[in-house]
């Protein structure tokens, strides 16, 4: 079996089920309250116009958690990313980061909790420099957040490497010799160097085919439980949420609606008979990831456009 093949994605299992995992109950790692953002467009020889991109967003990812945002394009998912990761300052509201805050006024964002709060990008392959062997790509983290010689460097991205499934004997590889799982795999090992309390995940698997996704969701949990990163988990693709995250919200037109995934897992009983269609014939196990899924495509179903598959 090629190293970045498993089997078919919805056997893995859910984030929530897994052991060590924490509740509803854990602390606030990361808050937004009440967040605005909005963008001038036209000028030159176009009117000047406001587009309000976020609109009073609240959301919640606790210590050691997963909190899932999923939305359709355009919804502002990547203005809410930069303003978790204290890349811009939203117009209104506050973030509050491991009870640091800033907003409109008062903006210093991450400052040196900068090394608690990593990112893993959708294409792995702009997200490195292609010159750059792996141990240079994981080593930057360490020579910007540690004080490791050399040396030192080298064996600890040997160490990160392992962490990901992958061998040592990549270090000297430049990007192009390598899978676009195994990329992946460098790009969440470099996340990791700095011993992150927050990693966000920016569409991260969506560039990846359905078994290499399964197999790098797998490793997110299993590093989740290992390491108890919390991670902030945006996304367009429904299906991914309810087998990765504790919690999820839906994202349209620059609002967040919450979705209870245990009232919506608890709503569907698990003997509940498979319907003709083919969408509803999943196993009996799998029916409260279902249900989840459910009740976050009938969210989300609104804002996509009227020529989007459904």
């Amino acid at each position: 079996m090629h190293p970045d093949t498993v089997p078919a994605l919805p056997a893995a299992p859910s984030a929530s089920s897994v052991a060590g995992t924490p509740g509803n109950d854990a602390p606030p790692l990361l808050e937004l309250r009440g967040v605005t953002r909005s963008y001038r467009t036209g000028g030159w020889f176009a009117p000047r116009q406001e587009r309000q991109v976020l609109r009073g967003v609240d959301l919640t990812v606790r210590e050691g958690g997963c909190t899932g945002v999923v939305g359709p394009s355009g919804a502002g998912k990547s203005t809410l990313c930069r303003i978790a990761l204290g890349l811009e300052r939203p117009d209104g509201g506050m973030v509050r980061f491991m009870g640091r805050t800033w907003g409109r006024d008062v903006h210093h964002g991450l400052g040196k909790d900068r090394r608690h709060v990593q990112v893993v990008f959708q294409n792995s392959v702009n997200a490195v420099n292609p010159r750059m062997t792996v141990e240079r790509i994981i080593g930057e983290p360490l020579e910007n957040f540690t004080t490791l010689n050399r040396r030192q460097r080298r064996a600890r991205a040997g160490e990160l490497l392992e962490q990901v499934h992958l061998s040592p004997t990549l270090l000297d590889r430049l990007p192009h010799r390598l899978s676009g799982g195994q990329l992946q795999r460098v790009c969440i090992a470099r996340a990791l160097a700095p011993r992150p309390r927050l990693i966000l995940l920016d569409e991260a698997l969506s560039s990846l085919d359905m078994l290499v996704q399964a197999r790098v969701l797998d490793l997110l949990t299993e590093l989740r439980r290992a390491t108890g990163t919390a991670y902030l988990f945006v996304t367009h693709d429904v299906r991914l949420v309810p087998l990765f995250c504790d919690e999820a919200a839906v994202l349209t037109e620059g609002r967040v609606a919450p979705v209870d995934m245990h009232a919506s897992a608890q709503a569907r009983a698990p003997q509940a008979p498979h319907r003709g269609d083919a969408r509803h014939a999943v196993p009996h196990q799998a029916a409260p990831h279902q249900a989840v899924y459910d009740a976050l495509h009938a969210a989300i179903l609104p804002a996509l456009p009227a020529s989007a598959p459904r």
